[in-house]
């Protein structure tokens, strides 16, 4: 199944302050989740932004904040972004049915978000590289999980470049000079 950016959404999951750095691998993630908002920008792919509970775990990491501050944000009480009306609603306006999935927990909020969306339709597109735990073994379980399940699992470098389809576009030579 091809996912193609004019049916596409992003979500950014979580990716806050004071549980960051407390991410496996936190650092390569935050470098990776850059490049793939950079190149879902390129290629004019809307994205979403969830946080959770920010008076507990704070806003979004500086670097990400960045890139995606004009984007819509919700913030939620619930692990699974679905069960957030506000965030549903906002989904459910874009018309999209693919969703690009980055953040954290990959084990909690991730794949209970994904697990939903598939229920409710959507399919969700998972980007193992920019998802992350605390601990690298229940990032394992939940990529084994999602994959029973049905769900899409990827890599930032493959999505992009399936977004994009074709080389020579200014989106090509934007994600070409990310991925490098």
């Amino acid at each position: 199944m091809r996912v193609e950016k004019s049916n596409a959404v992003a979500l950014i999951v979580d990716i806050q302050e004071r549980l960051f750095p407390h991410i496996d691998g936190y650092q390569e993630l935050e470098k990776n989740v850059g490049i793939l908002i950079g190149g879902l920008k390129a290629l004019e792919v809307p994205v979403l932004v969830t946080e959770q509970y920010v008076k507990g775990l704070g806003a979004s990491i500086p670097s990400v904040e960045e890139l995606i501050a004009q984007d819509p944000h919700v913030e939620k009480m619930a692990f699974s972004c679905c069960d957030e009306p506000k965030f549903t609603e906002t989904l459910e306006l874009t018309t999209k049915r693919f969703v690009i999935i980055a953040g954290i927990e990959s084990h909690i909020c991730v794949l209970q978000t994904a697990i939903d969306l598939k229920e409710r339709g959507f399919n969700p597109v998972v980007v193992e590289d920019c998802v992350g735990s605390r601990n690298p073994a229940n990032k394992a379980n939940a990529m084994e999980r999602l994959r029973q399940e049905g769900v899409i699992v990827s890599t930032y470098e493959s999505i992009l470049f399936e977004l994009c389809r074709y080389a020579g576009t200014d989106a090509f030579k934007t994600i070409s000079k990310l991925v490098k």
